[in-house]
């Protein structure tokens, strides 16, 4: 069984996300539709209502953190000069 997803939970909200929507432009994403996808998850088990757009950003900034072209590598030293 998966662990059930709340509000306060950006970070694992958004790794679920990123898994139903793996190929979607973040870039084009509404708060709108973070929320809907996100009441859509089947672990969530929270109230919508209790949600605001700062928890709605959370998310958002979570997720892009966690796209590939966002990371920092660290297999490599960083560029001095």
């Amino acid at each position: 069984m998966s662990a059930r997803l709340y509000w306060d939970g950006s970070y694992e909200i958004a790794l679920h996300l990123i898994n139903a929507h793996p190929v979607v432009n973040l870039a084009d994403v509404t708060l709108g539709q973070i929320f809907e996808w996100t009441v859509a998850l089947p672990e969530f088990a929270d109230d919508p209502v209790l949600v605001n757009d700062g928890l709605l950003q959370a998310i958002y900034q979570d997720w892009y953190e966690e796209l590939p072209e966002n990371r920092i590598r660290t297999d490599r030293p960083p560029d001095i000069g």
